[in-house]
């Protein structure tokens, strides 16, 4: 079943189960940007946290070799400037230099493709056969879901899950109207301006999860930082990715790849919840996508106690 777009109504009673307080009172959530950020997001995946650990890695040797490329022009503009060295040498060659940085370079680079091709190889790897699978079909400017269990699942007999994306921005005629859309559903800070929409994707968590992506239109990018997930969509293609959610939540991605005029607003919300709470939302979306919403919103307020936005 097709729903091409649910009504704003339902959007409204989305509600999160809160936000992790910084010490300053602002609320700083996983999964998404935050201000002055300046490393990459929080990894909430098995494969992001091996890009934490590449990134960390490379600076291990980027550092070091910025500090002695520098040390070493400052010391020739020092020392072999025209004032202290009037009478240039004249030595063509030293092949005991040369030696050294040719080798020093072949080796670093060894360092750093091992890792980088281990990295490649887990990336499109999954470490079991996924147990869910999703297409995720870009168009300008909102993402399409379409849900493929695998036959092992227990959602595997339900009835198929397909459902529109929409940018709460898409939906609006004012930043005014965004921000009221967001507290609408239940808190600002969990459903940011320009990257909240009317419904998530939903997943479990704990789950290895396969990500078809396609276009239907031009070029697009399915991105998640927080989950080390980012796949081009290209029309008449399939791209294949994986990933397996750590933690439950709601976390953000947009569209990487440039698609148009509203490119800057085609976010991706991720919904994870527990297995539980997916087998519920899963039966029931097939046939009443907005009921199901409802229902697992209600379920997510009575696990953690947070108020459920009235509709």
């Amino acid at each position: 079943m097709r729903v091409r777009r649910s009504t704003f109504a339902t959007a409204a009673v989305l509600s999160s189960a809160g936000a992790a307080m910084a010490q300053d009172g602002e609320a700083l959530l996983p999964g998404q940007p935050h201000d002055w950020q300046i490393t990459l997001q929080e990894a909430l995946s098995p494969i992001e946290e091996q890009i934490h650990w590449f990134s960390d890695y490379t600076l291990a040797f980027i550092i070091p070799i910025t500090i002695l490329v520098a040390a070493l022009l400052g010391w020739c503009i020092y020392r072999y400037n025209e004032k202290k060295n009037p009478t240039p040498s004249r030595t063509s060659h030293n092949t005991t230099i040369e030696v050294i940085w040719t080798l020093a370079p072949v080796i670093i680079l060894l360092f750093l493709a091992i890792p980088s091709f281990q990295l490649l190889t887990a990336q499109y790897n999954p470490p079991s056969e996924p147990e869910l699978t999703v297409k995720a079909t870009g168009y300008q400017w909102y993402w399409g879901y379409e849900y493929q269990p695998s036959d092992t699942s227990s959602e595997a007999q339900a009835e198929p899950v397909s459902f529109d994306s929409y940018p709460l921005a898409q939906l609006t005629d004012s930043l005014s109207d965004q921000d009221a859309a967001a507290e609408a559903k239940g808190d600002i800070n969990v459903y940011p301006r320009l990257l909240a929409v009317d419904n998530e994707l939903v997943v479990p968590v704990d789950t290895v999860i396969r990500i078809l992506s396609t276009s239907g239109d031009v070029i697009h990018s399915f991105a998640l930082p927080s989950m080390g997930v980012k796949v081009d969509a290209v029309p008449g293609r399939l791209n294949e990715y994986w990933f397996e959610a750590k933690r439950e939540g709601i976390f953000y991605g947009q569209c990487s790849e440039l698609c148009g005029q509203n490119h800057a607003n085609m976010p991706i919300a991720l919904r994870v919840v527990s297995r539980d709470q997916f087998a519920s939302w899963y039966a029931e979306a097939g046939n009443d996508l907005d009921g199901a919403n409802q229902a697992l919103t209600a379920a997510i307020a009575a696990k953690s106690g947070a108020k459920v936005a009235a509709r």
